[in-house]
Order: structure tokens, then sequence, then C-alpha cells
């Protein structure tokens, strides 16, 4: 009000000392017609802006392969899928998209974004740094040395890494398994750095490092947990929700488990445990938990390598579901993949990368090792048995359900996502096949499955905004986020006192007879 009077006095003044007579009312009404049109010009921008904005936000990709892990839509060899906002408008041919983005999907094959179901995200500090470790000595490395040196600064950079580099690989959903909250500002920076990687997550939230030390006998902080759930997750529709990474009955004593899963129910939060993993895991976990009344389908039991026949019955008739972590359970000794055991009992697993200390973060590694392997483990006994294995025991039309639609379900994220299905979050991955690796494109499962890489990852969709485009991530500074991040590497392992060059083998950890180690 006070700049509009000053601009009509000194109009005024103005055109009496240029000798013009103009009467007071033709200066205001000129005055207020320069107004009325300037507030019509910013009304119009802001319309014409509303207007692409509302363009933008439709999107559709046309004529791509796609293949929808949806029973009713199944594969379609050449289509359209239109994106309304954050959602899937409609998928067929040639559909009718007005002025909508147009993503060229010629040549691309179309899949659900990949959802890994069991990651320690924090870790991507550490990448490769256990390539020789045993599970002992991974143990000894990031629990006995590396955990209680994090700062929160680098739970941040850690899960940002992690998260981010997920993305990249055309992962959409990622469940992160925290386990390192060493105090709530640990907790909230591992939140931070998950989030600002903006694609879709379950923050898993676990305990301490010391809390870890098996067979702890230490209570979480629940006080922790239930202001993290109230400051960060308190809607279940967000982009990034909150579950719980419990330590289970292989870790911690039974009193201490029955108090977690009873807790964090109480907080509506599904419970992700690792079980069966190796030697210590033979001692039917699913079973004792099932006894305590402790088993049910909010629970995904991660690895299941080593479990009993009744422990898989349990998960079966309880309604749980599985994460296989297929390249880092060879690696480790955990067992072969339980692949074909869960199956028996109608549990059809999700796939997780776990730990990038020792195996690569992308999916397309993890669902070659989960097939080779559980077709090595028929092969090899039907070369003892001496006859020939027909049909095989697993198809790649299995693999990229399990790295897709079971991971959105063993998230509770299923109504949501891991299939492209009219309805649900547009999380949306294309896949180039212009490229040598990829050509000519034949079978499409075969291509994602076993032949394509992180490299042929052209497009990545989250809730409808395009993350990754023309093989590169949107408005990502990757030079500056370099330096951020080996600036941390760098300090976290001069803290540490030990090189992060591959040649630090931790002296494997010791523990009490009835611990995990």
């Amino acid at each position: 009000m006070c700049d509009q009077s000053v601009s009509r006095t000194h109009f005024f003044i103005s055109v009496i000392f240029s000798g013009s007579i103009v009467s007071r009312t033709a200066i205001d009404g000129e005055s207020k017609a320069g107004v009325d049109a300037e507030e019509r010009h910013v009304a119009g921008r802001k319309n014409n802006s509303a207007m692409e904005e509302a363009r933008m936000s439709r999107k559709v990709i046309r004529n791509a392969y796609i293949i929808s892990i949806d029973p009713e839509i199944g594969v379609m060899p050449r289509g359209d899928i239109l994106i309304e906002g954050s959602k899937i408008a409609a998928i067929g041919p040639d559909l009718d998209a007005g002025d909508a983005e147009v993503i060229d999907g010629e040549g691309r094959i179309a899949i659900p974004g990949f959802v890994d179901t069991h990651r320690h995200t924090w870790q991507a500090l550490l990448r490769a740094t256990g390539a020789d470790w045993t599970l002992a000595q991974y143990f000894a490395g990031v629990r006995g040395v590396m955990g209680d040196l994090y700062t929160p600064d680098d739970m941040k950079i850690g899960n940002h890494l992690g998260a981010i580099a997920a993305l990249d690989a055309g992962i959409t959903t990622l469940y992160d398994w925290s386990h390192n909250n060493n105090t709530p500002d640990h907790a909230s920076a591992a939140v931070e750095g998950l989030k600002a990687a903006g694609m879709r997550a379950v923050f898993g939230y676990g305990n301490s490092n010391a809390e870890w030390v098996p067979v702890s006998d230490k209570p979480t902080d629940f006080e922790d947990v239930a202001r993290v759930r109230r400051e960060y997750f308190s809607s279940d529709d967000q982009l990034v929700t909150m579950g719980f990474a419990a330590r289970g009955n292989q870790f911690a004593t039974m009193r201490v488990t029955r108090e977690d899963f009873i807790k964090a129910r109480d907080l509506g939060l599904r419970i992700s445990v690792h079980v069966g993993d190796g030697l210590w895991g033979m001692n039917k976990p699913v079973v004792e938990l099932h006894g305590e009344g402790l088993a049910g389908p909010d629970v995904t039991y991660v690895h299941c390598n080593s479990l009993h026949d009744e422990d898989f019955r349990v998960i079966g008739d309880t309604g749980g579901t599985a994460s296989i972590s297929p390249e880092l359970e060879l690696h480790m000794g955990h067992g072969f993949p339980a692949t074909l055991a869960l199956l028996a009992v109608g549990v059809r697993p999700s796939i997780s990368i776990d730990v990038v200390t020792t195996v690569p973060d992308d999916m397309f590694s993890a669902m070659r090792a989960l097939l080779s392997s559980t077709r090595a483990v028929v092969n090899n006994q039907a070369l003892i048995d001496k006859v020939i294995v027909d049909p095989l025991p697993l198809m790649a039309t299995d693999v990229l359900e399990f790295a897709t639609l079971q991971g959105a379900l063993a998230c509770g994220l299923g109504h949501r996502t891991g299939s492209l299905t009219v309805g649900k979050e547009a999380d949306i991955v294309l896949i180039n096949c212009n490229a040598l690796n990829t050509m000519p494109m034949n079978n499409a499962y075969g291509i994602v499955v076993e032949a394509a890489h992180t490299g042929n990852v052209e497009t990545v969709i989250v809730g409808g905004t395009v993350r990754k485009r023309n093989f590169k991530l949107v408005d990502f500074d990757h030079a500056g986020f370099k330096t951020k991040v080996e600036t941390a590497r760098d300090r976290l392992f001069e803290r540490a006192g030990v090189p992060a060059d591959g040649s630090w083998l931790p002296r494997p950890f010791e523990a009490a007879d009835d611990s995990e180690f």
C-alpha cells in the first residue's frame, strides 16, 4: 500500500513540473488500470505455470515392451503406460494421452521398479571392504570396529549413498535395515539420508551397535522408536514409511525378543528378523517364535538357509514372508538359498542385497545368483542320482516376480507398488535393449534376469516423478556428492586406524556358544 501511494505521488509531481495538467481521477484511474493489468499478467503467468505443471504431471510411456507382473495384464509386446500424478492411469496400446509428456519406450522393456527387502544401507561407506571376509570377520570388522565409530553425519551420508545407488540401479523401493542407531541423532540422520534419495523406502528401525552383540539382553530404546515414528512417519501413506528391524532370538534373549515384537506391533510396525543363517540358525528359531505367539503375517524372515522343515511350515501356516539374499549367503557360508523349501510351503520369497561390504548393490546380480544357485542344488543332486533335470525348478519369470511384486508384499506395500497395475503408484523402470548386451531382444524375461545390468537402466520413475532420465540421475550433483562420500570415508577409516584398500582382515568375532557366531 505504501509503495503504491509513493508511486502515485511521484507521478503527480512529475506531470505538474512538465507543464501537463492531469486530473487526480485520471491519475488514479491510470494507476489502477496499470495495477489491474499487472495483476492479470501475474495471474496469467500463474495459470500457465499451473497448466504446465498439470501437463508435466501427466506422462505417457509410448511403445514399450511391458512386463507388468500383473496376472490380468501379463506381457504386452507393444504398449503404452499413462501416468497421472503419482499413479498409473491406464495401460494398453495406442492410449489417448492428450498433451502428456511423452517418454519413448521403443526398444525398451518396462518393468515395475525392483524392491530390495533387506539392506543395511548405512554400510555403503564400507563398500567392498569385506570382499574376502567370512561372516565372523564381517561381524568383527563392522560391529567390533566400525559401528561405534559412525557419527550421525556418517549415517546420513551412508544412507544417502546406499539409497541413491540403489535407485540408480533400478531399485525403486528399499527396506533399509538400519541397525546402527547409536543415539537419537544417528536415527534421525539415517532417516534424513534415506529420504534425500527420493525413492520409496521403508526405514526399518534397528538397535544400536552395542545392543547387537549376541546374545543381547539389552532392551530396545522404544522411546526413540516412538519418537522416530511420531516425527518422521505419522502417516503410512508417505513415500518413506517405517518398520521394525528386530534382533530376534538368534541375537537376543527370548525375553528381549518378546518385548521387541510386542512393542513394535503396538506402534503399528511390521517386523523383519534374521533367521536360519548358517550353523547358528539350526535351533528351530521360527518354531520357537511361534511357541511364544510371535510369528505372524506381519513378519518377514530374512535368509532362512538352515531352517528346519518345521520352521518353514510355521512361516507358511502363519502367512509370513521371506527375504533371500542369495549372493551374500553364498559368500558368507549361510547355506544355499532356501528358495525351494519356501516354495514347498507356499511362500514365494522376495530378494535382497544385504551388505555392499561384500556383494554388488544391484538386483540384476542378486537375481542371477538366486536363479543359478537354486538350479545348482537340483542339478547337482541330479548328477549324483544320474538323472536329467526336466523341467528346471525355477524360471526367470519367477525370479523377476520375486524381485518386484513379492518384495512389495514383504514390505507391506503390495497394494501400492510391485506391479504395473492401474491405480498403483507409478514406480517404473525402463531397460534399454539397444545395447550390445541386450540385443536382439528375444526373450524379454531372459533379457532382464540373465542379460541386463545396471548400465542398461535408462529411466527410473518413482511415484510418477522421473528420478533417472537418459541414463543419468535427475538433479544430482555426482561430483559434489563423491567428494562428501570420500571425505566421510577417509575420516571413518582414520578413526578406525585401518586401511580401506582391502588388506584389512579382521580377527574373526568370537562369542557365547549359543549366539549367532
